[in-house]
């Protein structure tokens, strides 16, 4: 299963410190071993709801002080420094058309 905030390195730490097999798969695990990985990352880790609000009290404390980053955050640009002149898509959105020209009608 898959939990915000834990990926294969620290999930590689988690069940060394708790003593299980990383081969061993979920549902052949024992329920003193699921208690003790619940204890584990619970007692540890910043998981799910807790991590994600302070990712986002973060970013909204930058765009409060009014730094370069908080700004980047702001106009949804990229914040660590890539190029915009041309790729970002991500960041930017879909691509405009530009402005339309209109043609000279003769006549």
């Amino acid at each position: 299963t898959y939990i915000y905030g834990i990926g294969r390195p620290l999930a590689a730490q988690i069940l060394a410190k708790a003593g299980v097999s990383p081969s061993t798969r979920v549902k052949d695990l024992r329920e003193d071993e699921i208690v003790k990985l619940r204890e584990i990352i619970e007692r540890e880790h910043k998981v799910e709801g807790d991590l994600r609000k302070e990712v986002s009290m973060n970013i909204k404390r930058l765009i409060d002080i009014g730094c370069y980053r908080g700004l980047r955050h702001r106009r949804g640009l990229p914040v660590r420094g890539q190029r915009t002149k041309t790729n970002a898509r991500t960041r930017k959105g879909p691509k405009g058309q530009g402005k339309a020209r209109k043609t000279l009608k003769v006549g």
